[in-house]
């Protein structure tokens, strides 16, 4: 008995991956991913044309997120490149096997590799397409060194890029429709600044404060009393650090970074940008598509709260944990636009398709008026966390190093390990490590008594991810 308890504990989860992924690859033709190039491909002007459904652009997107390319589709770099041998395109491979460097990037064939946990709360684990991905899945950005002999005598292994653990993708479109509502506001305070000269202008949206600007006679603007935002005022909400305006963005990057596919709108098309022999590795239109897949995933939920929980809930805004994890986020519109090409300080320029994300598979709250509630425990601002969560990546300074966006902790049950690299085991762990602007709060939540305790991290674990995440186009 034990022993065959043993078996299902190791072949469910591999069952399960391997039947995701070939209804993931259902809608492509036979052999097309083994084969190379992908076959029936997205391109913008189908999307723009209208004819495709939304469940049809998002089984394109999927088939972006979860094909296994080949050096056929162009996945991998070209030849080394020896004057920037970091950067995508000119990459070198480990112990030169010609394929995967899996220390800066070149570390995955899929997106979804890398996001298949919907749940480490269980187990097994509850796998599926969205998810977080173990700190076996964590990137290695552009590390120069990595001390694992501790040469150096320090009494760790120094490390002097980035080490970053994937985190769950659901209920994307709320997050970016929020940002766009606030780059909005904040650049509409920018052209108030602008307007009236010398007069200081609050930085403030949605209930978050981002500091203050203001203008001389000459247009010039000081931007020396910005906080948590980047000085065009555009809110990032995705990326640990806060370095991506919408999904797509994201995308591009992450694509180059870890799959060596070059997207057309980052090379130009008809461009072989890294020298592998293929151009056009991902279209326009793929990326678009990918955009709406996953900014149309379900949104994670809260589990209805009994009373250990509602206290739990009580203190955790007691104790000043909502002043950064702010529990809910109102918008002022509930349908969410794609923009090709993206302005980034001007969300409305350039759309060619909206969803409605009060409807179907994401099923926003709707709130007052036009908006909707999202609930996903951030205020979209990096913070300084203190000097023992500081990074010791070299290509960034010493405060940047110190300052990482607020996480979203809805869904923050089912994802650890937790913080930027993974290093909190529990959710206790986590709340410990926080140090720097987050220093009062957890302070405070060490000064509760353990009844207290148990009861706020009860509340945090009532924050779940959706368990059967995108089996509308699965099934398709």
């Amino acid at each position: 008995m034990k022993n065959s308890s043993l078996i299902s504990l190791i072949l469910i989860p591999l069952i399960v991956c391997v039947l995701l992924l070939m209804m993931s690859l259902s809608g492509a033709e036979a052999d097309g991913p083994n084969l190379g190039p992908l076959t029936d491909r997205t391109t913008q002007s189908d999307i723009e044309s209208g004819t495709l459904s939304q469940q049809e652009l998002r089984a394109a997107g999927l088939k972006i997120f979860a094909t296994p390319f080949n050096a056929l589709d162009g996945l991998g770099d070209g030849p080394l490149d020896p004057l920037d041998t970091t950067s995508p395109g000119g990459r070198p491979t480990l112990q030169n096997n010609g394929t995967f460097l899996r220390v800066n990037g070149l570390d995955a064939q899929t997106c979804l590799e890398c996001h298949t946990l919907i749940s480490a709360a269980t187990v097994p684990f509850t796998l599926g397409v969205g998810g977080a991905g173990g700190i076996n899945s964590s990137a290695m950005f552009l590390p120069t060194l990595i001390d694992v002999q501790d040469i150096e005598k320090r009494g760790f292994a120094a490390f002097n890029g980035r080490l970053i653990n994937p985190p769950a993708l659901f209920g994307a479109g709320g997050v970016q429709l929020v940002a766009q509502e606030m780059t909005t506001d904040l650049q509409q305070l920018k052209a108030e600044a602008l307007a009236h000269p010398g007069k200081r202008i609050p930085l403030r949206t949605k209930g978050v404060n981002f500091g203050a600007i203001k203008a001389d006679s000459n247009g010039n603007l000081d931007t020396s009393g910005v906080e948590g935002v980047d000085t065009d005022l555009v809110v990032r909400p995705f990326g640990r650090k806060g370095e991506f305006s919408s999904v797509r963005q994201f995308a591009i990057g992450a694509m180059m970074f870890h799959l060596g596919m070059q997207p057309v709108e980052a090379v130009g098309s008809g461009v072989d940008g890294d020298g592998d022999g293929v151009v056009d590795e991902v279209l326009v239109g793929e990326m678009s598509a990918l955009e709406i897949f996953l900014t149309t995933q379900e949104r994670p939920f809260i589990v209805p709260l009994g009373k250990r929980e509602k206290r739990g809930f009580r203190l955790f805004r007691e104790i000043g944990c909502a002043g950064c994890h702010r529990p809910v986020m109102a918008t002022r519109g509930h349908t969410l636009a794609y923009r090709y090409p993206e302005i980034e300080t001007n969300p409305g320029a350039y759309i060619f398709y909206s969803v409605d994300l009060t409807d179907g598979l994401t099923q926003f709250e709707p709130s007052e008026g036009s908006g909707m509630l999202v609930r996903m425990f951030s205020d979209l601002k990096r913070h300084d966390m203190g000097p023992d969560l500081a990074e010791d990546f070299d290509l960034a300074s010493s405060q940047e190093n110190r300052e990482f966006i607020t996480a979203k902790l809805w869904g923050v049950a089912d994802t650890a390990p937790y913080l930027h690299d993974g290093r909190a085991l529990t959710l206790e762990d986590a709340i410990r490590l926080h140090g720097g602007e987050a220093t009062r709060a957890r302070d405070a939540f060490l000064r509760l008594n353990d009844h207290d305790r148990s009861r706020l991290v009860l509340f945090l674990r009532s924050l779940r991810n959706p368990q059967n995440s995108n089996q509308d186009v699965l099934a398709h």
